[in-house]
C-alpha cells in the first residue's frame, strides 16, 4: 500500500513539474542598438515580471557585431527570435518571408511612422532619430563661429579654418575639428548615413526621386560632384587617427570629452554625454553648395514579429504596451533617451541631441532617410569601402584614391544597379 502511495505521489509530482514547465513563457527580442541594451533589458525584465513572461534581449550592433549577418544565422537556429529589427525597405525585402502582418494593431493608430508595404502594416517604429553635424557650442563660440550660418560649404570651410586657428592659438594640439570614422567596421557612417545626403538633401520630405534613380542605376553627375566636395571637406578636417582607424567609441568619445568641434553622429549617442559639460546642437550637412537648411530625421528601424513565432500574442502585447503604457513612455524618453514615434507620448527628451532633433523636426526642417531603401548591403558593403579609400587619399596615403576616382567608383556602382 505504501509503495502504491509513493508511486501515486511521484506520478503527480512529475505531471505537476511538467505542467509548470509547459506554462513557462519566453519572448526573444533580437535588436541592434548597443547603446540601449542595458535599459531595454531593465524594461523587458520589469514588463516580463508583470506579464508572466521571460523576455530575453539579445543585442548585435555597433562595430563589433554585424546585425545583418547574425540575424540570418539566428533564423537558421532551433530557437529563432520572436521580435527582430528591420531597417527600411531593404531590410523588409531581406526578411519578408519572416515578417508578420500587424495591420489593425492598436499602436499603429498612434503613430504616423509605421512601416507599411502595399497598405499593410509590418513594422513598429523604434524611435525618431536624426543627425546633422553635431557641434560643441562652447568651441564654436570661442572660435567666433555662429552655427546658424552653417548652411553652405563655403561657410563650413571658413568655420573649420577659424576653429583650427583657435586651437593653434590656445595650444589645443589634441583637439579635432571633425570627429568622423570611415574605416572598415564604420561603413554605416559613410555608406549609409553620409551617402543619405546625396539621396535627400534639399528635397521635400516625400521626394524619392534621387533614391528611385539610384535604385534604377541613374546618377545625377552634378549632384554627386557637389556631394563629393562635402565629403572631401569632412575628410580634410577630420581627425586623421579617428577617420582612418577609429571605432564608434573613439569617434563619439572625442566629442563627449569636449575635444572635437563637430561630430558626424546622431541623437542615438545621447547616452554618452552624461559627463559632458558643454552645450551642443545640430547644424545641417552642407551636401549642396548652398541652401542646406535641414537635418536628416526619420524612423529608420522597426520592430517586426516573426510570423513563425510560438509567442505571437506575447510579442504583440509587448509592442502595444511599449507604445501605450506609462512605463513604455518612460523607458523610451527618460531611460533610452529616444525621441518617440508615438503621438500619445507627452514627455520631452532631456538629453541634448534628442532635444535638438525634436526642435528641428517641430520646425519642419527635416530631410528624409532614404539610405535604408538601397539594396541590402549596397551602402555598407559596396559604397563603404570606397569612402575608406577616399579618406586615405585625402590624408595622403598612397593606397587611397582621388576625388575624381571616388566619383567614378560611386558612379560605376550605382550604374551597376541598373544592369
Amino acid at each position: 500500500m505504501k509503495r502504491l502511495l509513493l508511486l501515486v505521489v511521484a506520478t503527480v509530482l512529475i505531471f505537476t513539474l511538467a505542467g509548470c514547465k509547459a506554462e513557462e513563457k519566453t519572448l526573444v527580442v533580437f535588436q541592434n542598438k548597443v547603446e540601449i541594451d542595458g535599459v531595454l533589458r531593465d524594461y523587458a525584465e520589469a514588463w516580463g515580471e508583470t506579464n508572466g513572461v521571460t523576455v530575453d534581449i539579445q543585442t548585435c550592433g555597433g562595430d563589433s557585431c554585424a546585425y545583418g549577418t547574425q540575424i540570418l544565422a539566428e533564423f537558421q537556429g532551433a530557437e529563432q527570435p520572436d521580435i527582430f529589427v528591420i531597417e527600411g525597405m531593404g531590410g523588409y525585402l531581406d526578411y519578408q518571408d519572416k515578417v508578420l502582418d500587424l495591420t489593425g494593431e492598436a499602436w499603429a493608430d498612434n503613430t504616423d511612422l509605421e512601416f507599411t508595404v502595399d497598405g499593410k502594416v509590418y513594422g513598429f517604429p523604434v524611435a525618431v532619430e536624426g543627425w546633422g553635424m553635431a557641434y560643441n557650442a562652447d568651441i564654436l563660440e570661442a572660435a567666433g563661429v555662429d552655427p546658424a550660418d552653417l548652411t553652405s560649404q563655403a561657410a563650413y570651410l571658413q568655420a573649420f579654418t577659424d576653429i583650427q586657428a583657435y586651437y593653434d592659438t590656445e595650444g589645443l594640439t589634441d583637439y579635432a575639428v571633425v570627429s568622423m570614422a570611415a574605416a572598415s567596421g564604420m561603413t554605416w557612417v559613410t555608406g549609409l548615413h553620409n551617402f543619405n545626403g546625396y539621396l535627400s538633401a534639399g528635397l521635400d520630405y516625400d521626394d524619392s526621386s534621387v533614391i528611385d534613380d539610384v535604385n534604377n542605376g541613374i546618377v545625377d553627375a552634378d549632384r554627386l560632384a557637389m556631394y563629393a566636395n562635402w565629403v572631401e571637406l569632412l575628410f580634410e578636417w577630420g581627425d586623421e587617427s579617428i577617420l582612418l582607424t577609429g571605432t564608434y567609441d573613439d569617434q563619439v568619445g572625442k566629442f563627449a570629452d569636449g575635444e572635437a568641434a563637430f561630430l558626424h553622429q546622431g541623437n542615438w549617442t545621447d547616452s554618452s554625454y552624461a559627463d559632458s559639460d558643454f552645450e551642443m546642437g545640430y547644424a545641417p550637412h552642407a551636401v549642396l553648395e548652398t541652401g542646406n537648411d535641414s537635418i536628416f530625421i526619420g524612423a529608420p528601424s522597426f520592430y517586426v514579429i516573426n510570423k513563425d513565432s510560438d509567442s505571437i500574442d506575447d510579442a504583440k502585447l509587448f509592442l502595444n504596451d511599449l507604445a501605450a503604457s506609462t512605463e513604455g513612455h518612460d523607458y523610451m524618453v527618460n531611460k533610452a533617451h529616444m525621441v518617440p514615434a508615438f503621438n500619445s507620448v507627452t514627455l520631452t527628451p532631456s538629453t541634448p541631441l534628442s532635444a535638438a532633433v525634436m526642435e528641428w523636426n517641430q520646425s519642419g526642417n527635416a530631410y528624409a532617410w532614404w539610405q535604408n531603401d538601397l539594396p541590402s548591403g549596397f551602402g555598407m558593403d559596396t559604397l563603404g569601402p570606397i569612402y575608406e579609400l577616399y579618406a586615405k587619399g585625402v590624408k595622403g596615403d598612397s593606397s587611397g584614391i582621388t576625388k575624381e576616382e571616388f566619383i567614378a567608383q560611386i558612379t560605376a556602382e550605382i550604374e551597376n544597379l541598373g544592369n
